[in-house]
C-alpha cells in the first residue's frame, strides 16, 4: 500500500486527526474515528465520532468537522478547504463532503479497516445500487403532488440563493 503525503503539514493534519479518534474514543464519545477542517494551511475546525454519547447515528467525525467548519466561516460552501480524516469516509459522510464541496480528502484507515473492527459499511454501497422495491428498508413514494408544491414556490423564490 502506498503512503504519501505532500507535505509536513499534511502530514501534521493528518495526525491530529488520529489523535482526535483516539482521545476521543477513549473519553467514550464513540468509534475511533477523528477530523479536521483545514483552509489556507490553517485548522478550522475539529471533528470527531460522537454516536454513542450522543445517541446520533448521524454523528460522524467528517460531518462534525463540516458542520462546525461551515458555522466558523459563514457558509456551506468548503470549496476552499481541505478534510484530513482518520478514515475513509462511509457513504454519508462521503456525501457531505461532495455537498460542502470540499476540494481534496486524505484518510488514514480504509473502509475495509474499519470493517475490520466492526464498522462495515459495504451494506450501504450495496442498497444504494439496489432498485427502491428490492432494498432492505422499504421505500415509497407518498403524497408526491402535495409535495412538488414547495419545489413550485422554490422555483418562483425570488430571494432564494441555489446552493
Amino acid at each position: 500500500m502506498k503512503e504519501s503525503m505532500e507535505t509536513e503539514k499534511d502530514a501534521a493534519f493528518m495526525r491530529e486527526a488520529i489523535r482526535l479518534s483516539v482521545e476521543k474514543m477513549q473519553q467514550g464519545f464513540g468509534g475511533p474515528f477523528g477530523a479536521v477542517v483545514v483552509r489556507q494551511g490553517e485548522i478550522i475546525s475539529k471533528g470527531f465520532n460522537q454516536v454513542l454519547s450522543s445517541n446520533d447515528p448521524t454523528a460522524h467525525a467528517e460531518v462534525d468537522a463540516i458542520r462546525k467548519a461551515a458555522k466558523k466561516l459563514g457558509t456551506h460552501d468548503l470549496s476552499d478547504c481541505e478534510l484530513y480524516t482518520s478514515c475513509e469516509p462511509c457513504p454519508m459522510c462521503l456525501g457531505a463532503i461532495y455537498w460542502a464541496r470540499l476540494r481534496k480528502v486524505c484518510y488514514g484507515n480504509t473502509h475495509d479497516d474499519a470493517a475490520q473492527i466492526g464498522f462495515d459499511d459495504a451494506f450501504i454501497y450495496k442498497e444504494i445500487e439496489k432498485p427502491l422495491a428490492q432494498r432492505q428498508i422499504p421505500m415509497q413514494q407518498c403524497l408526491a403532488s402535495e409535495a412538488k408544491e414547495a419545489f413550485a414556490l422554490w422555483e418562483k423564490l425570488e430571494s432564494k440563493r441555489p446552493y
